[in-house]
């Protein structure tokens, strides 16, 4: 594209250059054209699996770029996947910051599933960009409590989706907290083998082969049930095709008319959601209905978490479930297996075509924010980007979230101020010291959400509160946030 730019540049030259004014005006098209071509291919690198690569092609896009990046916007986004575990459009960690970035957010946070591979990524990022980053992990977990009910897994009685939040620190390979880590992955990667092997029963004709066809799906090894049905899309591919053997194949598996599965060819999102939901979810070829032993059990999940200084956080769905219909039940339990904070999607809430569900579920956000605010839980938003048609970030001028907007930015601020003291400053918002200094969890919040609301770190100034050392840096740290608040 940047070679064809420039030789067309001097065609029009040769052309026109006898005519200045008009020479000029195309030229200057063109320049911008190769200097569009050239960004967007420096964005694309960023997608690549080679972190090395990635990270150039960061450095590059400031180096290049940095004075066209808006000035930061009160909004954020607190939960995406990356390549790593899911998202959408393949993007990177550095592909996350740096459209964070772009778009002028306040902060955002990294949330894959089972895996942290993406955290030391993101935290540089961040830094690169002076863009306020932290990074959480989510899961899927056994409940007890709520064994014979749906919780936030629809169809999946007894099973939570749950997180942490806050990571900051790495731990060696042969420590409690990487051997736990390690043990999620393990667990998940076993789900995805056997899953497999029931789908493969059933549709020997486009089997897949876990290692062959999945693995190279990711950069690190950690598929999602989403890779595993892009992996049999490809090899649907592969064995049918042309698009009438391909339409045929998964009209039978679909019980849906040919007709009807090539619209959904050209709603990919949509097709890709049915075929998981045929293959995958409760009824589906794949299915095993859930267990104790096949997932880890919450109250485990969460010490876990704890054990990493980072912030146990349970998840919301949409307060129309058995397990959800009494949040006030539901966050009390959570809060006594060692929970401090609360993710939402809120885009699922209010987002609806039907006015009725967009009532209730409308209604059910208010209670659940009100409730976890009442009890100082720091509530965490966004939108996961693991699906195609979800937004970037939220729109928090609707009318629907307009009235949290203050309550979202502070969760956001409390966990970035929880990132930015327990990376540098070993200081953690639910470590002893922390409730020693601020025995109220108001006056805890109101100090850690002044600490993320400094202004973002850059590397250099990473660099000198690491020279201080913990204890100097806690204590430039709180001066400044105290400062603030």
């Amino acid at each position: 594209m940047g070679q064809s730019a420039e030789n067309l540049f001097y065609a029009v030259r040769m052309c026109f250059i006898k005519k200045e004014n008009f020479y000029t005006l195309v030229a200057t098209i063109l320049k911008r054209v190769i200097a569009l071509s050239s960004k967007i291919s420096l964005e694309e690198k960023l997608n690549v699996f080679d972190p090395a690569e990635r990270r150039a092609a960061l450095q590059e896009l400031v180096r290049k770029y940095s004075s066209t990046l808006p000035t930061v916007l009160d909004n954020v986004n607190m939960h995406f996947h990356s390549f790593f575990s899911y998202n959408s459009k393949w993007h990177s960690p550095s592909r996350i910051a740096w459209e964070s970035r772009k778009k002028g957010l306040y902060a955002a946070a990294l949330c894959d599933f089972d895996v942290l591979d993406g955290q030391e990524e993101f935290l540089d990022a961040g830094l690169v960009l002076s863009l306020r980053t932290t990074v959480h992990i989510e899961t899927r977990a056994y409940m007890r409590e709520y064994a014979d009910v749906d919780i936030n897994s629809p169809g999946e009685n007894g099973i939570v989706y749950i997180m942490g939040g806050g990571f900051a620190r790495q731990f060696p390979d042969d420590s409690e907290q990487a051997r736990g880590l390690l043990s999620f992955r393990q667990k998940a990667c076993e789900r995805n083998r056997e899953l497999v092997e029931r789908i493969n029963a059933y549709i020997p004709d486009i089997a897949v082969d876990y290692d062959r066809d999945v693995i190279p799906l990711t950069p690190a090894g950690s598929p999602t049930e989403r890779h595993i049905v892009r992996a049999y899309l490809n090899r649907s591919r592969e064995a049918f095709g042309g698009d009438a053997q391909f339409a045929q194949y998964w009209s039978g598996i679909l019980k849906k008319d040919k007709s009807t599965i090539r619209l959904l060819f050209e709603d990919l999102p949509s097709f890709e959601e049915q075929v998981r939901a045929k293959l995958v979810k409760r009824g589906g070829l794949g299915y095993k209905k859930p267990s104790i032993y096949t997932f880890p059990l919450v109250d485990d999940f969460l010490k876990w978490v704890a054990s990493c200084d980072a912030v146990p956080m349970a998840a919301w769905l949409d307060g129309t479930s058995e397990g959800e219909k009494d949040p006030g039940q539901f966050l009390e339990y959570m809060r006594e297996k060692g929970a401090a904070a609360l993710n939402i999607i809120p885009d699922r809430n209010w987002n609806l075509s039907d006015p009725e569900e967009r009532r209730v579920k409308q209604e059910n956000l208010r209670r659940i924010i009100e409730i976890a605010d009442g009890i100082g839980f720091p509530i965490n938003i966004g939108t996961e980007m693991n699906k195609l048609g979800l937004p970037f970030v939220d729109n928090l001028d609707v009318d629907a979230l307009r009235p949290y907007r203050e309550v979202f930015l502070r969760g956001a601020r409390i966990m970035i101020g929880h990132t930015l003291l327990l990376r540098y400053a070993g200081y953690s918002y639910i470590g002893e010291a922390a409730g020693t200094d601020f025995p109220e969890v108001s006056e805890k919040n109101d100090f850690f959400e002044a600490a993320g609301g400094l202004p973002p770190l850059d590397s250099d100034m990473a660099k000198r509160l690491q020279d201080m050392g913990e204890g100097k840096a806690l204590l430039w740290l709180k001066r400044r946030a105290q400062a603030e608040y």
